[in-house]
């Protein structure tokens, strides 16, 4: 029964995929425009960004609304998880990916505008860290934004023979959401190096009051321009002969002054479009393997996430509910707030809290190992405080009279919890023990929000790199196989305890 439900699982996985291979294949029409909806990350100033009266704004959304103001479009403004930029694109949720967005390495995976800046990739440290050249990151942790340009300079396929030695150089280079953990990651001591676009540098030390500098020599430079689905030819085009318009009514430079970023404009008269006939694209079994060998990287670190967080997490739980049920006040009042304060805020924050509070409340600078040891402690006292309301709530279902019975048996008190009560509570608390493992299971994708790598974080990097959703179904699969499997190991431990 067990070898028939798992390959009913796997069969309907694979349907999804086969779906999800043809759904990818399918090409968009462009209808009459009344609107145009630029995706771009939020968190990427000063090309997109929320301002401190909450509206979006940036160089390239002015750049987009001139070409809206321009075409009669209303411009729609549409912040995206960057990883899921592709996916956005191909769905159709928008309609082209504006917001200093590289060409160069990704020529054959969009249909793209021309070049209209130039831009170049750069390492910032800490001014105090005695870092005066590239070369003295060796033996170093060097962080990036995940699917970034600075991680295409550094790793990617069009990445020099230099960059990629460089690479090699550093003791691990990691990869974070966005460039705020970044700088968290080297204030905290943990990272000695940023790598990123020189105008956000530049803009984030600008906007945090100094205490950084950018080494001398830049990383690599490289081409902005649109992305649009790929064939989009369409809409390109009409948003290209807008661009052009704009460059001699001089509007684009009025924009490129207002962001001081007059020097970095390159669009001119002579600058033109560039269509690639190249399809280098895997087939779908070829992506298949990639993907799952990709994925097997980082399901050590998901596996270990979860087994450690269960072997600390279920006895903790145990004590945390003994004192919420102690008859002492004080004991009984400060494991209550522990239980509402950790129930009552995100895991997330929690993880933050544990990993950068350190360094935030205490200047500590923690070591680079620190960060899968916060993984586990931020997720074993999270879990612990809803094992701990899960174990009170079996211990009180248990009648009282069981409890006189085992004192009239001469049972002292943790004799008659050990060999009475405890075995009629577990019996009770499975169900619920077993939905908040589940919970864990799919949890384990929050260790990226202190830029720890598990299996979900790269089935999204291998999403964004390969500009496809399969990945993203492929781990959905292993989630659901790991819970199937979980929730029948459970079915029969409460089975055998069905005696109690």
């Amino acid at each position: 029964m067990f070898i028939k439900r798992i390959a009913a699982g796997i069969l309907s996985a694979a349907l999804l995929l086969t779906t999800a291979a043809a759904f990818s294949g399918c090409e968009k029409k462009d209808d009459d425009r009344k609107t145009f909806t630029v995706g771009f990350d939020a968190e990427f100033p000063p090309y997109g960004y929320k301002d401190d009266s909450g509206e979006y704004v940036g160089f390239d959304l002015d750049l987009a609304q001139a070409v809206c103001d321009k075409r009669g479009w209303e411009l729609v403004k549409r912040p995206i998880d960057w990883d899921s930029k592709d996916m956005e694109l191909k769905t159709g949720q928008i309609d082209c990916i504006w917001n200093g967005f590289t060409i160069n390495g990704r020529e054959n995976e969009y249909t793209w505008s021309a070049p209209y800046f130039d831009n170049a990739q750069v390492m910032v440290v800490k001014s105090d860290s005695g870092i005066d050249d590239v070369s003295s990151l060796k033996d170093e942790i060097v962080v990036v934004q995940a699917d970034s340009s600075a991680l295409a300079a550094l790793t990617g396929e069009g990445a020099t023979e230099e960059n990629k030695a460089l690479a090699e150089s550093f003791k691990e280079l990691q990869q974070v959401g966005d460039y705020n953990s970044a700088f968290l990651n080297l204030d905290s001591g943990v990272v000695k190096a940023i790598c990123m676009d020189v105008g956000v540098a530049k803009y984030e030390m600008m906007q945090r009051g100094g205490g950084y500098k950018i080494l001398e020599k830049n990383i690599s430079t490289e081409q902005y321009g649109i992305g649009f689905y790929k064939g989009n030819t369409q809409l390109r085009d009409e948003v290209q002969e807008t661009l052009m318009e704009l460059l001699d009514d001089g509007t684009i430079s009025s924009i490129a002054e207002k962001w001081d970023l007059a020097d970095a404009v390159c669009l001119t008269k002579d600058s033109k479009v560039t269509d690639s006939d190249d399809d280098s694209s895997k087939s779908f079994g070829e992506m298949i393997g990639y993907v799952c060998k990709e994925l097997a990287k980082g399901m050590g670190a998901t596996l270990s996430i979860f087994f450690l967080t269960l072997l600390f997490s279920l006895p903790l739980g145990l004590v945390i509910a003994f004192g919420r049920m102690s008859k002492i006040w004080l004991i009984r009042q400060v494991t209550k707030i522990y239980i509402s304060i950790v129930r009552g805020t995100p895991l997330m924050l929690q993880l933050l809290l544990v990993f950068f509070g350190p360094n935030l409340l205490f200047g500590l600078q923690v070591s680079s190992n620190y960060r899968f040891y916060a993984v586990i402690i931020g997720f074993s006292l999270n879990y612990a405080a809803y094992f701990a309301e899960i174990y009170r709530a079996g211990i009180q279902a248990v009648p009282k009279g069981q409890h006189e019975a085992a004192a009239i048996l001469g049972y002292s008190k943790a004799a008659a919890f050990r060999r009475i009560v405890f075995p009629q509570m577990i019996k009770t608390v499975i169900p619920a023990i077993t939905n908040e493992v589940i919970t864990l299971v799919k949890d384990t994708s929050l260790a990226f929000a202190i830029a720890y790598t598990e299996m979900f974080t790269l089935a999204k990097q291998v999403a964004a790199a390969e500009s496809t959703i399969m990945p993203i179904i492929v781990a959905g699969i292993f989630y659901y196989i790991f819970n199937f499997i979980v929730a029948l190991a459970a079915n029969r431990i409460e089975k055998k305890l069905g005696y109690y």
